[in-house]
């Protein structure tokens, strides 16, 4: 039989990939509690209308990378492929659009059938932030804060640049998506294919286009600015002067849209250069049409989301710690009496390794290589005074302290 490995583009998460992970989530908890902000978990299936209906039936991942099947019962499913529309859906299947604002995090796994490639996988992981109920253009500029010191946490201040545009409200929108589709149906047959249908769906999606063909005609398309009325100009400048009081820096970058209509006013992007065609960190922006989509009230609401495995890429984590106690009981007896030992040290928060098998030798190797920092010795002359030897492995020296002082003999040290 052959070897079985995980599916292709799926990966274990073991060892050192996982100490960086669980310290990613580590991080971002510190971070959020200090926004106010609360843990959520959704299914990581959902019904397929809630994927469809919030990422437009015509995207690349609702028409060529969802994960979509039908179960026993005949339903239609799919894996979530990102966080936002599930969090909406339980927002609205909780009955709390009416409890409001809702500040939210979530992080988990995610699945889009695409080409496996560096940084980019099948299944993949993200870290999610939703502020349900963000009126103005102060909570954007507080929850681009909190992206902002959740990347500082994890070292990453220096290796980012956050990229700012502005996508105006509905009135502007329409101003410029008009303008749009007058300027690509002028070249319309120098379009992709993909482009040629987007032009007649969804003609702000030719802005994220990847084909070069595309890209050629992007530099003499209309800019948003010059479609924005008085009132998205002034959410635009109040944004701005909120970040800047934030300490947050940025640089204005035009092209960065999104594609569905309940998005409006902010969009931003965290990039870097140093993951190559990767370059998005972390990405998000404002919507407000969204939980409508699921049924619910119209509320506007800012959100972003990163990939964890690039998040991880990108950062440089100390040396696991290791530290902690070895106890090496010597004969029969002995064990009995470490094994309540190991277990009363444990129970005062001190990291123990039991160490029973093979000759002394044989054990000492194993507790150096761990990098122990004392090892506790228990022999039957011991047992009779209830007393261990102590010895620092760091500095060899070795002394006899009473069972009943062990625990705050370490807590010292």
């Amino acid at each position: 039989m052959a070897k079985l490995q995980p599916p292709r583009g799926t990966h274990d998460l073991l060892g050192e990939e996982m100490r960086r992970y669980a310290h990613i989530i580590e991080k971002a908890r510190d971070i959020f509690r200090c926004y106010g902000f609360s843990e959520w978990a959704t299914p990581i299936f959902e019904d397929t209308r809630v994927f469809a209906r919030s990422l437009g039936e015509t995207s690349d991942v609702v028409s060529k990378e969802m994960y979509s099947f039908l179960d026993r019962g005949g339903d239609s499913l799919t894996l979530r492929p990102e966080g936002t529309a599930a969090i909406c859906r339980a927002l609205v299947s909780n009955s709390l659009t009416q409890t409001l604002p809702q500040k939210v995090f979530y992080h988990g796994p995610m699945f889009r059938y695409e080409r496996p490639q560096k940084g980019r996988f099948r299944q993949f992981h993200q870290i999610g932030a939703e502020f349900i109920g963000a009126n103005g253009p102060l909570r954007d500029a507080e929850t681009i804060a909190m992206a902002k010191d959740f990347l500082a946490s994890l070292g990453l201040e220096n290796k980012i640049t956050l990229e700012l545009n502005t996508l105006g409200d509905a009135e502007s929108r329409h101003a410029w998506r008009e303008a749009l589709i007058a300027y690509f149906s002028r070249y319309k047959d120098q379009l992709s294919k993909d482009s040629q249908t987007r032009l007649d769906i969804n003609p702000l999606r030719i802005l994220d286009s990847k084909a070069e063909q595309d890209k050629q005609l992007l530099g003499e398309a209309p800019l948003y600015a010059d479609y924005l009325n008085n009132n998205s100009r002034q959410f635009w400048d109040e944004l701005r002067n909120y970040l800047t009081a934030f300490n947050v820096s940025f640089v204005e970058n035009p092209r960065i849209v999104r594609g569905l209509d309940y998005y409006s006013h902010t969009a931003f992007e965290f990039v870097t250069t140093e993951l190559g065609a990767q370059g998005t960190v972390l990405a998000g922006g404002r919507y407000e049409g969204l939980i409508e989509e699921m049924g619910g009230p119209q509320i506007p609401a800012i959100g972003w989301a990163a990939g964890i495995e690039r998040l991880s890429s990108l950062m440089t984590l100390d040396e696991a710690a290791k530290g902690g106690v070895a106890l090496l009981p010597l004969g029969d007896k002995a064990l009995l009496r470490a094994i309540e030992i190991t277990h009363k040290l444990r129970q005062a928060g001190i990291k123990v390794a039991l160490e029973v098998k093979g000759n002394m030798k044989k054990r000492m190797d194993r507790v150096l290589q761990s990098g122990a920092s004392h090892a506790v010795f228990l022999g039957d002359e011991d047992l009779t005074r209830d007393v261990v030897q102590l010895r620092d492995l760091a500095q060899r020296e070795q002394r006899e302290v009473p069972v009943s002082q062990l625990v705050e003999t370490f807590k010292q040290v």
